[in-house]
């Protein structure tokens, strides 16, 4: 995937993926913005998405939002020791989350979990306080 030279705007991203995702991909912005002190990076989305909006540092990514049209996808690859980390907690997340979570493909380098705005965000943010601690000073 390429790294894009002009972000896109915020409307275009509403006109891709609809009102609704949007607000559910500001939100989680939002609250990943507040937990982490990550590096963003914009690519085109490769083949399946028009636009992959990325969370790095140190050279690892956090979790990737993808968009294309009337589509929003939320990705958070897990390692084998987070894997059995999310295990753990299977009863405190919601079916729909353990269903996408359940079938999503294992490669050699993790479980390639996508997400959608069918998944409570409280869902999203304790996955990725599995992917990585928050790092923010006043993060909870």
């Amino acid at each position: 995937m390429a790294v894009l030279q002009k972000i896109p705007p915020e409307n275009k991203i509403i006109s891709l993926i609809g009102a609704e995702a949007f607000s559910y991909w500001a939100k989680i912005c939002l609250e990943i913005n507040l937990l982490y002190d990550m590096d963003t990076i914009w690519s085109d989305g490769g083949k399946k998405w028009k636009y992959e909006y990325k969370y790095r540092r140190g050279g690892k990514t956090l979790c990737a939002l993808y968009a294309r049209q009337d589509c929003f996808g939320f990705m958070i690859i897990f390692g084998q020791d987070e894997r059995k980390k999310v295990e753990t907690i299977r009863n405190d997340l919601s079916a729909r989350t353990m269903e996408l979570y359940d079938t999503a493909d294992t490669y050699h380098d993790g479980k390639w979990v996508m997400l959608n705005e069918s998944v409570p965000i409280d869902d999203i943010l304790t996955l990725l306080k599995i992917k990585r601690k928050p790092n923010r000073t006043f993060a909870k």
